[in-house]
């Protein structure tokens, strides 16, 4: 898994990931910690409403193709969602305590 940024004038700002391309937002806003408001955990992309269209239809798309998938391939799928989650937990789990305003334990358990 990675992450695609663009860089703004004074920051970077993480794209929008939208039918398997990352592309720049119409703006950006901060993602500020709730619990340490100088804590700015990154700043996002805000999609317009025709990327916003974009997007649903691509994921219509994505739906019909994952409905057609055999239970194999599913299985398959959501296993490597499972480990690349547990194999990134402590990462994963110290941007969610930082996201949510929570602690570093429950970050990593949730």
């Amino acid at each position: 898994m990675s992450h695609h940024t663009t860089t703004a004038t004074h920051a970077a700002v993480h794209d929008l990931y939208i039918d398997g391309q990352w592309v720049a937002g119409q703006g950006s806003i901060a993602n500020l910690n709730p619990s340490d408001t100088r804590d700015v955990i990154g700043h996002y992309a805000q999609a317009s409403v025709d990327q916003v269209a974009d997007a649903i239809q691509a994921a219509k798309r994505g739906q019909a193709q994952w409905a057609q998938s055999g239970l194999e391939q599913r299985y398959s799928v959501l296993m490597a969602i499972g480990d690349e989650l547990i194999a990134r937990k402590t990462e994963l789990g110290e941007l969610l305590a930082r996201e949510e305003g929570k602690t570093l334990a429950e970050g990593v358990g949730e």
